[in-house]
């Protein structure tokens, strides 16, 4: 299987793209339908599209901004179709989000953060540094801090607790990056226990956050990876 990925502008996404995207999520427990997908279009940048013979397999809205200063990579709403590669797919997604990345922020770190459903998610982290939330690790204040920033980002200001960083949800679906693993035997037991409390019916989600380091970014662009 050959990945193909395309990152452009949401205004270039088409109705009928709108309508693959929708078709990939009825595997999936996000509930996103065509209606949340258009709302997207208007409040994100880009659209990372990733395909298979023109067939799509999974998709990733994001933004590329400063917060207080800092430079982020925003993953908002995101899926991949339940496809046997589907955690190539995400990689390939993220590689090409992060390539994006330091174009934007050459020679500096980039925090990268979404909203997660399922521990599997925590697969768009993989090369990190310093992911938040993380077993074995109680948050700093300023950590505590970024996930408050995070969430007021995502619409959800006052409704993340801090410590845990769950987002209690209002009732409907709402972004998130829309994952499941293929072998869930293999998710980390620790990393699956912060979703333990999620309460899927009223749509709540985890709020993650690592950092992308300058170095590391410049040899993903190096490397053409």
């Amino acid at each position: 299987m050959a990945i193909e990925v395309e990152t452009k502008d949401c205004t270039a996404l088409s109705d009928a793209e709108l309508g693959e995207m929708a078709d990939i999520c009825t595997e999936g427990p996000a509930g996103f339908d065509i209606g949340l997908l258009s709302k997207q279009r208007d409040e994100w940048v880009l659209i990372t599209q990733a395909r298979d013979n023109g067939r799509l397999l999974g998709y990733s809205f994001c933004t590329l901004e400063r917060i207080g200063g800092t430079p982020c990579l925003l993953v908002g709403l995101a899926s991949l179709k339940r496809h046997s590669k589907r955690e190539s797919v995400l990689r390939a997604i993220m590689a090409d989000q992060y390539r994006r990345a330091v174009l934007a922020f050459p020679d500096e770190d980039v925090l990268v953060g979404t909203r997660l459903i399922d521990p599997a998610g925590y697969l768009a982290f993989k090369g990190l540094q310093d992911i938040v939330p993380r077993p074995g690790h109680r948050a700093t204040g300023e950590e505590r801090a970024w996930g408050r920033r995070l969430a007021k980002r995502f619409g959800a200001e006052g409704r993340i607790d801090d410590r845990s960083f769950v987002v209690k949800g209002g009732g409907s679906p709402a972004g998130c990056l829309d994952h499941e693993a293929l072998k869930p035997e293999t998710v980390d037991p620790e990393i699956a226990e912060f979703f333990a409390s999620l309460n899927r019916e009223r749509g709540d989600e985890l709020i993650a956050f690592g950092w992308a380091m300058a170095e590391d970014l410049a040899a993903k662009l190096s490397n053409g990876k």
